[in-house]
């Protein structure tokens, strides 16, 4: 059967729980009111995507690897990059089993997601060119020719228009078979591609570290980090560690464990009892020991006061 919707969200914790088969984790590096778009198409054996966005932000994606996913900017709007490398309107990032890696947003963005089981791309590779297509044993980013990239747009595009709009249509199994095929044909034009450009070797050896380094923020997690502690986990010394931290997330490791810290913080404020919690003991269980620089950083960073947030919590319980 398919399955196909549409949702919206004022919130960075529902937004990221709503993408299946993956698990994400959003740091909202601008500020404003968030606001997101989810919009989903479950074929028979595919499923699409389309996530629309309108803060910069960083995401750490770990995906299943139960199956195979293809990911790519959906707009024109400013590039993506994917494990330090610009990922441009047209480029897809075909991505290994089980990957976790980085994406940045640095403004409003726009991306697409399509993923199958690995036995059906390999008997698509099988049919179409005469050999399986697997995923590669570390993510790449592809820059296929611009009718295959137009094709597989043009469908994705469809594919979501048919899920927000198109309902009855898209129940029609003729019509959802059409559509798989069509977009398994233009995925497997896409996949052949060359690699875009960049240094492999280290972009690979640079992108093991930053899962190390998220490993090692989530077991320091409810205690203040060091750079000397982190550094250690990762096993790289200091300035390797701040140039890997540029070159994916655009900013240092302290700043990011800043914005790390900042976006639990705002996401404990909202989960808040406003009767009971206060903003001082939120600041407090993410090691920010003086709440009115708390305050200061935390308005900078999204544009409000934290006890702002709160109050919201209060407006919408009501």
């Amino acid at each position: 059967m398919v399955e196909n919707g549409t949702a919206r969200f004022a919130n960075p914790d529902d937004y990221q729980a709503g993408i299946r088969d993956a698990s994400v984790n959003f740091i909202v590096t601008g500020g404003g009111e968030f606001n997101a778009c989810l919009t989903w198409l479950n074929l028979r054996r595919l499923r699409v995507l389309r996530a629309s966005e309108n803060l910069p932000r960083i995401a750490f994606i770990s995906f299943s690897p139960a199956r195979v996913f293809i990911s790519f900017p959906s707009s024109e709007s400013p590039p993506l990059t994917y494990g330090g490398l610009g990922v441009q309107f047209g480029d897809v990032v075909f991505h290994s089993r089980g990957e976790r890696m980085h994406q940045r947003a640095n403004g409003e963005s726009q991306w697409g997601l399509i993923s199958l089981p690995p036995e059906q791309l390999a008997a698509c590779g099988t049919a179409l060119i005469g050999r399986k297509i697997t995923s590669p044993p570390a993510g790449r980013a592809l820059r296929p020719s611009r009718s295959a990239a137009t094709r597989l747009l043009r469908l994705h595009s469809k594919a979501c228009r048919l899920a927000e709009k198109r309902h009855e249509l898209i129940a029609n199994p003729e019509v959802a078979r059409a559509l798989e095929q069509e977009l398994l044909h233009a995925l497997v034009n896409c996949l052949t591609a060359d690699g875009a450009n960049g240094n492999r070797k280290t972009q690979l050896r640079h992108a093991e570290n930053m899962v190390r380094f998220e490993d090692a923020l989530a077991a320091h997690s409810g205690r203040q980090s060091n750079m000397l502690a982190l550094c250690s986990a990762v096993g790289v010394p200091e300035r390797t560690l701040r140039l890997c931290c540029t070159e994916f997330l655009g900013m240092s490791p302290t700043r990011y464990l800043l914005l790390r810290r900042l976006n639990m913080a705002r996401s404990a404020l909202r989960r808040a009892d406003p009767a009971t919690g206060s903003v001082a003991e939120v600041a407090r269980e993410h090691q920010f020991l003086e709440p009115g620089r708390f305050a200061v950083t935390y308005r900078a960073i999204f544009g409000e006061m934290p006890s702002s947030t709160l109050r919201r919590t209060l407006i919408k319980n009501t």
